[in-house]
């Protein structure tokens, strides 16, 4: 894989002696990569990605892995409040409402792929901007291919065997689950059905269901965000 190097001033030292144990994929939402790059490598902008994806599949570097990059902002994962400390940001030079072209999505993969094996990264912390801030960022929206990923064992993907019955107290376990599976526990319940729909049931409508309640609680229970959740 080639990997063109054009570097950012926007980044840091990770506090706390973090290293990183997630990725965090992004769309671009600008007109091009140019663009992109130019906002992502001013000192003004005090945004950053470690890399950023062309549609046409080239990988460009922004910011040192080692470096804190600063693509996430406010929000959590698990413990993890501070998610530029503990994360890599791969940003998809994407529109936001596009299909990600075949090259793009290739590169993407294999980018992944190598970041995990670098950092030892488990696929259940391969996530969206959306996961660790739901009801404030979308990205990378409901045109990714999430479950592409999953299949490669790029990151993780729900399952169920048959229908599963609602109970009285089902927003309650739906956001219990959430919150094991790593997202944050304050999110407005509303936001966080949101967000796990638009990577995991993007064609789905209406108030939660029986499914949502299935999926969410299957992925808590084989992917739990922290090792302290596995007996949650």
């Amino acid at each position: 894989m080639k990997i063109a190097s054009h570097p950012s001033p926007n980044f840091g030292e990770r506090r706390n002696g973090a290293t990183p144990d997630t990725v965090v994929l992004h769309y671009t939402a600008m007109t091009s990569a140019r663009a992109a790059i130019d906002w992502l490598c001013n000192p003004e902008s005090e945004v950053s990605a470690h890399y950023l994806v062309t549609p046409d599949g080239q990988v460009v570097q922004l910011v040192d892995e080692a470096q804190r990059a600063w693509h996430a902002g406010a929000g959590s994962w698990g413990e993890c409040s501070d998610i530029n400390s503990c994360s890599i940001g791969i940003e998809l030079a994407n529109d936001g409402f596009s299909p990600f072209p075949a090259a793009q999505m290739d590169i993407t993969e294999e980018l992944v792929g190598a970041v995990m094996e670098r950092w030892n990264i488990r696929p259940a912390r391969v996530i969206g901007h959306s996961d660790l801030a739901p009801g404030r960022k979308r990205d990378p929206g409901p045109r990714f291919d999430w479950q592409r990923l999953a299949r490669r064992g790029l990151t993780v993907w729900p399952q169920i065997k048959g229908e599963t019955p609602l109970s009285d107290a089902q927003t309650e376990e739906f956001l219990h689950h959430a919150a094991i599976f790593g997202y944050a526990p304050t999110a407005a319940p509303d936001a966080v059905l949101s967000a796990f729909r638009q990577r995991f049931r993007p064609w789905a409508t209406g108030t939660l269901g029986q499914n949502d309640v299935a999926l969410i609680r299957d992925l808590a229970t084989r992917f739990p965000v922290d090792r302290t959740a596995l007996n949650a």
